[in-house]
């Protein structure tokens, strides 16, 4: 019987190791657990944060694009419009050369006329 003791003696005592190893390795497990819990929070905070940044920063980028659309626009139709400006300067300017030179040509003829008739 003391055989049978002995051995049972040896087998509890390797049980017992076997559950302190086991519940180190958990223990330790926990702590890793822990620390990578913790740092998933951290990480789960600054993802926030830059989401918040991200959301301010697409607005303001939205409504600066939209100002530089719109001073894109005016300036295009302005510079269409100047260009008209420029094509009407230009035809009111050859009008009155032409006008011009034809009442200098009338008055020339005028005044030739004007010069044959005296003589």
């Amino acid at each position: 019987m003391s055989q049978h003791g002995a051995a049972l003696q040896t087998y509890n005592q390797e049980l017992v190791k076997c559950l302190e190893d086991m519940k180190a390795k958990r223990g330790e497990l926990q702590v890793q657990i822990d620390s990578q819990e913790e740092e998933k929070n951290n990480l789960q905070r600054e993802i926030e944060k830059l989401s918040y940044k991200l959301t301010r920063l697409n607005d303001s980028l939205s409504q600066r694009i939209a100002v530089r659309n719109e001073y894109d626009r005016t300036i295009a139709d302005t510079e269409t419009a100047y260009v008209k400006i420029l094509e009407s300067s230009q035809l009111l300017l050859n009008m009155i050369k032409r006008e011009a030179t034809n009442l200098d040509q009338t008055l020339v003829k005028a005044n030739t006329e004007k010069h044959q008739h005296r003589l």
